[in-house]
């Protein structure tokens, strides 16, 4: 099986509804995406995908949140924008963009260096 991985970074704020302690409150974080694509062939070139599809497809939805107040935006005005949903969100979201031969292996969403959240789907 091989694997392609690709990061990206924006910034946006969130506040987290529910929440007792400083998230209920508005802040924002210098968010880190990375994603993950993987497939047991490579092409006729030797690529399982090329990285610009994968960073295209990663960057249409970064620009989606990029500098905005998340919470604002769907589908988040009904759900949590926490971590753990934002990483489903961008599987989904990026799943939604790339060819069916490949499978998102995860999408990890880190709110700092030393935090992080990941979806991946149940096999």
């Amino acid at each position: 099986m091989f694997e392609v991985c690709v990061e990206e970074t924006f910034a946006a704020g969130h506040a987290l509804r529910g929440y007792k302690g400083k998230c209920e409150n508005v802040h924002g974080h210098n968010y880190r995406i990375q994603l993950a694509v993987e497939g047991p062939e490579l092409n006729d070139i030797g690529l399982l995908v090329d990285f610009g599809d994968v960073k295209r497809a990663v960057r249409e939805v970064v620009g989606r949140l990029d500098h905005q107040f998340i919470n604002d935006l769907q589908p988040f005005d009904t759900i949590n924008p926490s971590a753990e949903n934002l990483a489903r969100y961008f599987y989904d979201e990026v799943r939604a963009r790339l060819d069916e031969r490949f499978r998102i292996r995860h999408a990890r969403i880190y709110e700092t260096d030393t935090a992080w959240a990941t979806y991946r789907p149940a096999t």
